[in-house]
């Protein structure tokens, strides 16, 4: 075929595609599509606002189901399984180990592992949906200070500031300002939340404040700054703790290690550990060993954030 016929079934395959797309569309986005390319140029310019519109909706609708809503609170998908599947890589691994050692050990050992995963993937992300109240309520306290200092009344000064990071928390305390609720109350109410607890503060300062006259941004002033001693000491001890936490994490990967290492040499660990009665008992030794250990590093660890 020349190249003049290939450029012409190209351009047909083209025309037809487009013939196609304006049939399957409704008969007002046909409409559109027709003004916004052969209409006057107010309607192309409103035309070219309208999709700019769309497109930003499309995006906004796209981050939006990046995001979970769970238990543990707030994740961003990473990927096709993200967060929320994370724990299903531990399947394949398994089955390759199976695969590699021959045995159907590896297999089942990959569904525990994807169970204790999943937990602690849940209790990571509860963590940091904590934290992340935590940070919210320092914003709101801050946020709606600064609105009583430029002069609003409580009530705007917190319609004024949100309660963005809060959820539906916040969303009932918003509304309890807006349309004359029990804003101590919904405050109170928020406060139970893991992370939320300075709310309830707050919601001590505003009911003195309402009843009694008090000054409601110097005590939400006190409450923001001591909510941010705690969170800067907790970060600090974090930090502390970051070196033993990575000790304990080379620790448990040594195993592994080892095992690489024995396949390298041509030692055939996997076939000793899974096939021999002396590898079954040292892999059962071992992993308890191995549980026992990270288990007290992270009561260890535990205790000392608590503490």
């Amino acid at each position: 075929m020349s190249a003049a016929g290939g450029a012409a079934l190209m351009a047909a395959a083209l025309c037809a595609g487009a013939a196609g797309r304006l049939a399957g569309g409704r008969p007002d986005d046909v409409r559109r599509r027709a003004r916004a390319l052969f209409g006057a140029p107010g309607e192309r310019d409103a035309a070219v606002g309208w999709r700019a519109r769309l497109r930003g909706q499309e995006v906004r609708t796209w981050c939006a189901e990046r995001v979970v809503e769970g238990d543990a609170g707030r994740r961003w998908r990473l990927g096709p399984l993200g967060d929320v599947g994370r724990e299903l890589w531990c399947l394949p691994a398994g089955l390759v180990l199976g695969v590699l050692g021959g045995s159907v050990l590896p297999p089942l050992a990959s569904v525990a592992a994807a169970f204790l995963v999943r937990r602690w993937l849940v209790a990571r992300g509860a963590v940091q949906a904590r934290d992340r109240r935590a940070a919210a309520v320092i914003t709101l306290c801050a946020a709606v200070a600064g609105e009583l200092r430029a002069g609003r009344q409580p009530a705007q000064a917190l319609l004024a500031a949100g309660a963005p990071g809060l959820g539906a928390a916040g969303s009932d305390v918003t509304a309890a300002a807006r349309y004359g609720g029990d804003v101590p109350r919904a405050l109170r109410a928020a406060g139970r939340l893991p992370g939320a607890e300075g709310l309830t503060g707050m919601a001590a300062c505003w009911q003195v404040a309402v009843e009694g006259g008090a000054g409601l941004a110097c005590g939400l002033e006190r409450i923001a700054s001591g909510l941010r001693a705690q969170r800067e000491q907790r970060d600090e001890l974090r930090a502390q703790l970051a070196g033993p936490r990575a000790t304990a994490l080379m620790l448990a990967l040594l195993p592994v290690g080892g095992l690489l290492m024995g396949s390298a040499l041509g030692a055939d660990p996997l076939r000793v550990l899974l096939h021999t009665p002396a590898g079954w008992g040292c892999l059962v030794i071992g992993g308890l060993l191995e549980w026992g250990g990270v288990v007290w590093t992270a009561r260890i660890v535990a205790a000392a954030e608590g503490a």
